[in-house]
């Protein structure tokens, strides 16, 4: 509806000596001026509110209750030392029977753990590597990461919830024609490593283990589905100091079954690499590299 021209003619503007703006509007044949609009009063009033609505919030904080925070643990790891995160699949000897795990290595299974740790590393940037074996993997933190003010149970719960809901996310890519019968845990625990030297013995210990553990298996299964011996004649039959002598050579396609994940750039990259030697260590300097 158009203002009638007597209407906008009797709407003015005015200044007071201020220079603030009226506005005069008729209404029912007389002159009333509007309250006026001033900016600043408006900024004004909604920052006493908030200061109010804050200072409100900040006492209901700190009520008596409060005292229970008194019982939470510190659990700040060491400054300048590198953190390990290992994670264990739980129970997963029954797992693998369920799902109808190959024996003695699963090819599915192993590309699934690497794909898991692959997508943490894309998660969490302050992972320069990590190695895995059968159904755990160790992540290492950056020394001089102060991601969550470096709480070990932050490094920890994260590590897991990522790769545990990796593992059920990506599951049908890797067993298209198994279903997920329910779903894995994993447990896990924080390390933390003074020097560059225990790292790597750390991380070697883990290669050592995983080597003893696939040579072991290999035999094992060799004894019960080629040689006809049930899982506890096999077990009777094998002895671990026979099978880890240096006069057994671990079979060619075992080789690949130990899994360190690094970095290239800023994209997690996975490697099937001895890492005891000082070869990949020298290959890869910018992992132990506290300024990378």
């Amino acid at each position: 509806m158009r203002t009638s021209t007597t209407a906008r003619a009797a709407t003015k503007r005015h200044r007071n000596f201020r220079g603030e703006a009226f506005l005069v509007l008729p209404s029912a044949g007389r002159m009333w001026s509007a309250c006026n609009v001033k900016v600043r009063d408006c900024w004004a009033v909604t920052s006493v509110t908030l200061r109010r609505c804050l200072k409100l919030g900040a006492a209901m904080a700190k009520s008596k209750f409060e005292y229970v925070r008194n019982f939470e643990a510190d659990d700040t790891c060491l400054a300048h030392c590198w953190v390990v995160v290992r994670l264990d699949g739980r129970n997963f000897h029954r797992f693998a029977e369920k799902h109808n795990f190959a024996k003695p290595n699963d090819s599915r299974a192993l590309h699934l753990m690497t794909k898991c740790a692959q997508t943490v590393m894309t998660e969490l940037e302050d992972i320069v590597i990590a190695y895995g074996q059968s159904d755990e993997y160790s992540f290492v933190f950056k020394r001089k990461s102060n991601w969550f003010k470096r709480r070990a149970s932050k490094f920890m719960t994260h590590v897991a919830s990522q790769f545990a809901s990796s593992y059920v996310f990506y599951w049908r890519d890797y067993f298209e024609d198994q279903p997920l019968l329910y779903p894995p845990g994993f447990d896990g625990r924080v390390i933390v490593y003074p020097n560059n030297q225990t790292l790597k013995d750390y991380l070697s210990w883990r290669q050592a283990d995983c080597h003893v553990n696939n040579l072991y298996n290999t035999v094992f299964w060799a004894l019960v589905q080629q040689s006809g011996l049930t899982p506890v004649q096999a077990q009777e039959r094998l002895q671990v100091g026979e099978v880890t002598t240096k006069e057994v050579k671990l079979p060619a396609e075992i080789e690949g079954k130990k899994m360190a994940v690094t970095r290239t750039r800023i994209k997690p990259v996975p490697l099937y690499c001895d890492i005891i030697g000082d070869a990949f260590w020298k290959e890869h300097p910018e992992i132990l590299d506290e300024d990378s």
